[in-house]
This record gives structure tokens, C-alpha cells and sequence, in this order.
């Protein structure tokens, strides 16, 4: 019976030691995808607002012609 409570202990410990770094890729991903995510709302603004105000370059040009 000891035998066999000392193999099962055992083989938890294995278990969660090994997988601790399946668990942290995973969140890992899941984090890079996250904060990938919340930039694409930025990004779309960001592309607005430039197609809604004229760069001064070409007012400049406009301007000497």
C-alpha cells in the first residue's frame, strides 16, 4: 500500500512539473494575442485620423504653385 501511495505521489509531482511549462506557453500565447488585439483599435483610428487631416507637405506645395 505504501508502495503504491509513494508511485502516485510520485507521479503527480512528475506530472505537474512537466506540464508547468505547457501551461506557460499557453499563456504566454494567449497574452501576445490579447495585447495584439487591443492595438487593432488604435491602429484604425490612427489611419483615420491621417486620411481626415492633410499633412502639411501638401498644403507647403499648394502653396508655392
Amino acid at each position: 500500500m505504501r508502495l503504491r501511495r509513494k508511485l502516485l505521489i510520485s507521479g503527480i509531482l512528475l506530472l505537474s512539473i512537466t506540464s508547468s511549462g505547457c501551461v506557460g506557453a499557453i499563456v504566454g500565447a494567449a497574452v501576445d494575442t490579447t495585447i495584439e488585439v487591443v492595438k487593432i483599435p488604435f491602429k484604425v483610428v490612427g489611419a483615420a485620423v491621417d486620411l481626415a487631416i492633410q499633412d502639411d507637405d501638401e498644403d507647403e506645395e499648394d502653396d508655392e504653385e
